[in-house]
């Protein structure tokens, strides 16, 4: 069998896509089989999140993680693979060490889509800028900061504060109820009034749902802070998403914003970092003025982008080191708080430019969905069990080992889902409606299937028309219906509708049927049914499509079997987006190995974070 032959079985058993086969035919000939299994190998692996393809995972033991054997060896066996894969490749003209322009990169033992390697060396570089605000008198930092923070002894909201005032590039990662939020609105009301001008504030978010969450949560905070009007006026009034503050073109890769036409602003807030993926990311940097300070805002535990890349995370690596003497001391200065140091010469400098938040005020000692995310986060498997298992009144715990329990995660549904129906049916206004809605949410981990958000929504759709709870509208297809849930899959700036907004299907004052969403500002916005971007019912949703949400009562299903998108990180996720209430529907063994079972990115951003430090 020839290598051509033996990708076409691969694509044909699903195991690599047509664009990775078609990649490897134009980067190589027949007579280059072995550059051509390495080229559709990275291209695979690019499509499954990966920024780079080591060089000692060319091996058939490590094909399709080990899972396909037979179909490893045979193409193994049809490239002639070498020894020396990198002295084989760096000998053909379609690849280089990245001096010339060339389809594939190796780099540091590590093989690379050309694209993937020049975002990863353009977000190293930011990232290791390291700028001083020396218009800052440390004596003003610290009053400051002790008038919006106080004097608490051990305040990791306002050490990172203090490390976002004196960097250009800074970096705050919290899990659930950490104060993310709070501390970002507090650092820009400092940073406001420490500066000389007022700032241009811009803040960003990867989707549309999470930009509208950043708006309301910094919006309550800021009624809370009761800052002066001069203050309050340099605050942005609602964020965007990532794709409008670039100006994407639809269709297109390029941005409205560049290196050569960068964005009008001093200071940009990122939230929910660890969804973007490393080319967006390396969008945004080639967008930014040269002055402009970047505070990125996430959870570095979260699920990563859903394409390539997890920077958040690997970024964040580089804290495990602590601060360096030098910096703990600054630190400590600026706050009150006793901020250990570390004397490290080959920890990177960066680590100086983040800080990790370590307490949440969402969830008390007794809270078992803040005990159970913990335990999962650090893959403690016995706690992990244990807290599922201990009776908490905020978590409950189902199998789906039978008929009978599937029909009851249909009727837990149901029940969910009954009390916005029921406004609805009562002619609550649409904000109402909405509301009630967003306080329960039936999370996946699959699209297809039974365990996945189209088998469920269909089911969920059947299970409430018996209860006479909807009523599907002939007129329109019998797709519509009074209470039809949809989320928008596509962006649609003439609408201003985004990626992740969620609707609700209801009648307007004259009962025609209207799909009414939220808005950032707080407003509600009607669309007709037929004007849609692409969207799907959303009764279920993916885990995912979760991130940059909450909601008070959050329902999980897993599939009854272990799949490789079952991760501690998918798991972690779907936990921390309740926040009073948490069901899980999952075998004990699937969810075991789900929580052994970490995300692993392949990138060279860590080591090139080190390595070039070093060389600086």
């Amino acid at each position: 069998m020839t290598l051509a032959e033996a990708l076409q079985l691969a694509q044909h058993q699903r195991l690599l896509r047509p664009l990775d086969v078609q990649f490897a035919r134009m980067v190589a000939t027949e007579g280059q089989p072995a550059l051509m299994l390495a080229a559709a190998l990275v291209s695979r692996d690019a499509g499954e999140g990966h920024v780079c393809l080591p060089l000692s995972q060319l091996r058939p033991e490590s094909f399709f993680a080990g899972r396909h054997p037979e179909l490893a060896q045979t193409l193994w066996h049809a490239a002639g693979a070498p020894e020396d894969w990198q002295s084989l490749l760096l000998a053909q003209t379609a690849v280089s060490n990245g001096q010339q322009a060339t389809p594939l990169v190796v780099y540091r033992q590590r093989l690379y889509l050309h694209r993937m390697w020049q975002s990863e060396g353009e977000v190293a570089q930011f990232i290791q800028r390291q700028h001083f605000s020396q218009s800052l008198e440390e004596s003003r930092v610290r009053q400051t900061l002790d008038r919006y923070f106080g004097h608490q002894p051990d305040d990791w909201q306002k050490i990172a504060a203090a490390v976002a005032l004196t960097r250009q590039v800074a970096v705050i990662s919290g899990g659930p109820g950490t104060g993310k939020t709070t501390t970002v609105a507090k650092l820009l009301a400092s940073l406001i009034e420490l500066s000389p001008t007022p700032p241009r504030i811009e803040l960003t978010a990867p989707t549309g749902k999470a930009a509208a969450r950043l708006t309301e949560s910094l919006g309550n905070t800021l009624q809370q802070l009761h800052l002066a009007d001069d203050i309050l006026k340099s605050f942005p009034l609602e964020a965007t998403t990532l794709h409008r503050l670039l100006g994407a073109q639809p269709g297109s890769q390029r941005m409205r914003y560049h290196a050569g036409n960068p964005l009008h602003l001093d200071v940009l807030v990122v939230d929910e970092a660890s969804m973007v993926d490393l080319p967006m990311l390396a969008n945004l940097i080639a967008a930014l003025p040269v002055q402009a300070r970047v505070v990125f805002l996430g959870d570095r535990d979260q699920l990563a982008s859903v394409e390539a890349g997890a920077v958040l995370g690997d970024i964040c690596r580089c804290a495990e080191e602590g601060y360096s003497p030098q910096r703990a001391a600054e630190l400590t200065r600026l706050t009150g708080c006793e901020v250990d140091g570390h004397e490290d010469a080959s920890a990177p400098e960066v680590r100086d430019t983040i800080c990790l938040l370590r307490r949440s005020y969402r969830f008390a000692a007794t809270s078992g969905i803040g005990q159970l995310a913990l335990a999962v986060n650090a893959g403690a498997v016995k706690t992990s069990e244990q807290v599922l298992n201990s009776g908490f009144s905020d978590l409950r715990h189902r199998s789906l080992s039978s008929s009978d329990d599937y029909q009851q995660l249909l009727n837990d549904c149901a029940v969910g889902y009954r009390d916005y129906l029921k406004l609805l049916a009562d002619g609550a206004p649409p904000g109402e409606v909405l509301a009630a809605f967003g306080r329960f949410q039936l999370l996946c981990a699959l699209r297809e299937g039974p365990f996945g958000v189209a088998g469920l929504n269909d089911r969920i759709e059947q299970t409430l028309r018996q209860m006479g709870l909807i009523r599907r509208n002939i007129t329109l297809n019998g797709k519509w219906y009074v209470g039809r849930p949809v989320m928008i899959a596509r962006n649609d700036r003439a609408l201003g509708l985004f990626n992740g907004d969620i609707g609700i299907a209801m009648p307007d004052e004259e009962q025609q049927l209207k799909v009414w969403f939220p808005l950032p500002d707080g407003s509600i916005k009607a669309v007709q049914p037929s004007r849609l971007p692409p969207h799907d019912t959303a009764f279920a949703m993916t885990v995912h499509k979760s991130q940059g949400s909450e909601f008070d009562h959050t329902l999980l299903v897993l599939p009854n079997k272990m799949m490789p998108v079952l991760t501690r990180e998918l798991v972690y996720t779907a936990i921390t987006r309740a926040k009073r209430q948490l069901t899980l529907y999952v075998e004990n063994a699937v969810f075991i190995s789900a929580v052994r079972m970490r995300t692993q990115r392949r990138s060279g951003l860590v080591e090139r974070l080190h390595k070039e430090t070093a060389a600086q």
